[in-house]
């Protein structure tokens, strides 16, 4: 597998990238052809309806960039990471942790959880 962090840079990438064929090649490059995305707010299977929840996100958190909290840790094909959401360079109003299933090297699913929502998010 690979390095744990590297795994979540990837996925981070790709939740920050607000350019759908941009973020169509970081699918191609670090996800399985049949991903597949869930938290407790969406979800979504491919490459089409993953790039679809991110749109959805930039579209309600405007300006908004996901970061990492802390180190990524892993073992056998699973990963665990911590992430906060807010405006850029200032403290996150939304955190999550999230557990991913590498396959190939390549992220394969993703099960998310909301630890710190605000009321009006």
């Amino acid at each position: 597998m690979q390095d744990a962090n590297h795994i979540a840079a990837a996925y981070i990438a790709l939740w920050n990238e607000t350019d759908a064929q941009n973020r169509q090649a970081l699918m191609e490059r670090d996800w399985t052809r049949d991903a597949s995305y869930r938290d407790p707010l969406m979800a979504g299977s491919g490459p089409a309806e993953i790039s679809g929840l991110v749109a959805a996100v930039h579209d309600r958190f405007p300006g908004f960039v996901f970061g990492l909290s802390g180190a990524a840790d892993g073992f056998g094909d699973q990963v665990r990471f911590s992430w906060g959401l807010g405006p850029k360079g200032a403290e996150p109003l939304i955190r999550g942790t999230d557990f991913v299933t590498v396959r190939d090297g390549l992220i394969a699913t993703v099960t998310g959880f909301l630890d710190q929502v605000p009321d009006a998010a």
